[in-house]
């Protein structure tokens, strides 16, 4: 895991109470932590969303290389060997 350094950050103070009302004085840190992971990875996605990069490269997915049908068809097969006589799965309660 990487190091932690301390940064100093000003809030204004109706904001600090409301993440205070929210976690406490002691979960500032944390609360914030989370809250800026979480928005440094929706700003990552939508970069990647408005960019021409492709999701995957073909070369990753060699299973893929007869096109998806074969590759979904191999999936329910595999699914079907499975289940119980009958076809059906059992019920769970």
């Amino acid at each position: 895991m990487e190091s932690t350094q301390r940064a100093h950050i000003i809030i204004p103070g109706d904001l600090l109470r409301e993440i205070d009302a929210l976690v406490g004085p002691r979960g500032r840190s944390a609360f914030l932590l989370e809250t800026a992971r979480e928005e440094v990875r929706r700003r990552k996605l939508l970069r990647f969303l408005e960019s021409e990069r492709p999701a995957w490269e073909a070369e990753d997915h060699p299973e893929l290389g007869k096109g998806a049908a074969p590759w979904v068809r191999q999936l329910r097969q595999r699914s079907e060997r499975g289940k119980p006589e009958g076809g059906r799965r059992s019920a769970r309660t």
